[in-house]
């Protein structure tokens, strides 16, 4: 692997294994749906899975699944191509959610509802035990400061989440890898640039706390690290 990638390869994997450990996130005989968008950070799991298969004590199936929301053909046929070129077995689900919604107008909620939906639904028609998602360590913070600021709760998302009484693992291996370093990895590897057709692009409450995340980085650089630790140690005896 360090010679096909370089060290910088390695080293994010060697992350990703972290995660993977601390997490318990990986067993013998696993199969994995891997959900990818056609963006960099979901590429860059599925590499990184790919190319940990050949060196991991344990043996794991992966199935790719993209789900087309139906904002753009061209989109699906170069991200198709791209699956297709890699060698990996893959399936693409259409599913139609603006013919069932009012005035024709979709929201973030409604749309990442439809896709949810539909990887929960593939998992179980393909037997995959776990779906394996790419969210990072940016989005663990930015979804811990969206629910504080417009949900007045402490949450944020899981690195591994168990549902329907364990049937489903919901896993993501690059939960200590941030933005930045996917966005390098993407370019090394030469990653297809796929610009998505989704209305709301740029307009959301994500970008926006993105914004205020990067600002607060200015005054700390180490802030998105201290908050995605505080997750970890949290001091119960003074909170309300």
């Amino acid at each position: 692997m360090k010679n096909k990638t370089g060290g910088f390869a390695y080293f994010l994997s060697k992350k990703v294994g972290k995660a993977i450990m601390d997490y318990k996130m990986l067993d013998d005989g696993d199969k994995i749906l891997v959900a990818v968008s056609g963006g960099k950070d979901s590429l860059t799991l599925l590499k990184i899975l790919q190319q940990r298969r050949s060196f991991v004590p344990i043996k794991y199936k992966l199935i790719v699944l993209y789900v087309d929301m139906g904002y753009g053909r061209a989109y699906c046929k170069a991200l198709e191509k791209y699956l297709k070129d890699s060698g990996c077995e893959y399936r693409i689900k259409k599913v139609s959610i603006v013919k069932n919604t009012k005035g024709g107008k979709v929201d973030c909620f409604w749309c990442s509802w439809n896709r949810r939906k539909a990887i929960f639904d593939a998992a179980a028609k393909l037997g995959c035990n776990k779906i394996a998602m790419g969210h990072h360590k940016d989005d663990i913070v930015q979804t811990f400061f969206l629910n504080l600021i417009f949900q007045g709760e402490i949450s944020a998302i899981s690195p591994r989440q168990e549902l329907f009484g364990g049937k489903i693992v919901i896993i993501r291996p690059l939960a200590y890898l941030e933005e930045n370093e996917c966005r390098r990895f993407a370019r090394d590897n030469n990653f297809p640039k796929l610009r998505s057709n989704c209305p709301n692009s740029g307009k959301t409450q994500r970008s926006q706390v993105a914004k205020l995340i990067r600002q607060m980085e200015g005054m700390s650089p180490n802030f998105k690290t201290n908050v995605f630790r505080s997750l970890r140690r949290i001091k119960k005896e003074y909170l309300v």
